[in-house]
């Protein structure tokens, strides 16, 4: 199952009131960790977990901690310190060395679920915001500061994942944001292994090929909707669902080139790619008469980087590493 956010809301939403649910969240690091400040996970009463907020090795201690949050209710802080040789993250064998602060709420109907049923419903519909979780006072009891004071704000913004300090005290916003998503224009047999490594990322993954011998539901499965035109209506698609990310590998010049022009419309795009050469890329501009800096980003051609691949996996791999590099802004 997929770490994303989006995905973890999804598995919780529908059984929320069958269980005893914890949420735990990464507030805090200091050095090298496997997850930064902002990531979250959920437990279960039945023992179940979704998402991770190590590299697998705290989590069933986490788990511990979670019950007794299930039993009093109380917010619980936990910090693991891998330089520590007396710290239970040593004792486990934590690799990374730094330090990670997690702190465990209970999620229940009493509390309004954290706001997180508002977080799933926005992330649904594409929409981000931001989420802010009260850090309890390491000098009182939890209980006397009412439990947790969590709230989600569905707005668009840029805040980054930070603890920040204020007269109620001690509070950690997220920046939330839906998956993202990628739109593949080119349903054939090497746009296969582009989908299936997005859909493991946990990205919404929209393929488009007006062909139909190409892309065809049982051999695509792992592709969230299947567009069978490309015409201007694949461009409101795009601008309304929010499409990220457009890999374009039809190996048809004029399917390309139409692929292209459509995207001109597409003003939130993050990354914009081509399949083949560069004097390919430039044919293709040239049957529509566009120019780059018409697009709203730069287009990519030759599609990813330069790692050495030949085959339709290879080639995937180096399209989705740049890719995300250009999404989450990696450089």
């Amino acid at each position: 199952m997929s770490n994303q956010l989006t995905q973890l809301l999804g598995q919780w939403y529908p059984l929320k009131d069958t269980t005893e649910w914890v949420l735990g969240t990464v507030y805090k690091t200091e050095g090298p960790c496997y997850r930064k400040a902002g990531a979250m996970m959920l437990f279960n009463g039945v023992g179940q977990q979704y998402g991770l907020l190590s590299g697998g090795c705290l989590e069933s201690d986490m788990q511990n901690h979670a019950k007794r949050v299930m039993q009093t209710g109380q917010v619980v802080t936990l910090c693991y310190d891998g330089s520590d040789e007396d710290d239970i993250s040593f004792q486990l064998g934590i690799g990374c060395g730094g330090t990670v602060y997690i702190m465990l709420q209970l999620v229940n109907q009493e509390n309004d679920y954290l706001d997180l049923d508002k977080v799933c419903h926005s992330l649904k519909d594409r929409n981000g915001g931001t989420y802010h979780q009260k850090i309890p006072n390491e000098n009182a009891d939890s209980t006397t500061e009412n439990g947790p004071q969590n709230r989600f704000e569905p707005i668009d913004t840029e805040a980054r994942n930070e603890s920040i300090e204020g007269i109620q005290g001690s509070w950690f916003v997220s920046d939330i944001k839906p998956e993202p998503h990628i739109l593949i224009v080119g349903g054939g047999v090497d746009a296969k292994p582009v989908v299936s490594i997005a859909k493991e990322l946990g990205w919404m993954v929209t393929l488009c090929d007006p062909r139909p011998a190409n892309a065809r539901t049982e051999v695509f499965r792992g592709a969230t909707t299947i567009i069978r035109t490309l015409e201007e209506s694949l461009t409101a698609y795009c601008v309304d669902q929010c499409v990220d990310a457009v890999v374009i590998m039809t190996h048809n010049v004029a399917m390309d080139a139409r692929a292209v022009a459509l995207m001109i419309g597409v003003e939130r795009l993050m990354y914009l790619a081509l399949l083949g050469p560069n004097a390919r890329k430039i044919k293709v501009l040239e049957e529509v008469n566009v120019q780059e800096s018409d697009l709203p980003t730069a287009l990519s051609g030759p599609a990813g980087f330069d790692i050495g691949g030949e085959l339709p996996e290879s080639i995937a791999l180096s399209i989705l590493a740049e890719c995300h590099q250009a999404i989450y802004k990696k450089c």
